[in-house]
């Protein structure tokens, strides 16, 4: 059975970065149910469906700041830089995982 997210579980994992509003790519496969590994394959397998402006990767910099400014086990373990989706990465996503989370199917 899918469980609906509710606005507050995505709302919390919102970031303004590049003065947009992304959500990291852990924080994604969370929210979708998939693994991190499975969140890139479906990506890698696809470029044609993330032109520039739906992801990007966090420069270093950035990704310092993130992890001084939040303080996650995701971030403290990861070794290369975060990806970054907007919203238009977001919905892409959703459609080409095989996640239940990522999908509602309607009766």
């Amino acid at each position: 059975m899918n469980e609906i997210l509710k606005f507050g579980q995505v709302e919390e994992k919102i970031l303004t970065i590049h003065n947009q509003q992304v959500i990291l790519d852990s924080d994604v496969a969370e929210l979708y149910g998939v693994e991190t590994r499975d969140r890139n394959k479906s990506v890698k397998n696809n470029p044609d469906k993330f032109p520039e402006g739906f992801i990007f990767e966090i420069d270093n910099k950035e990704f310092a700041d993130l992890r001084w400014k939040i303080s996650t086990t995701n971030l403290a373990k990861t070794r290369v830089n975060p990806k970054a989706f907007t919203e238009k990465g977001l919905y892409m996503l959703a459609t080409i995982l095989k996640s239940e989370k990522a999908t509602v199917k309607r009766k």
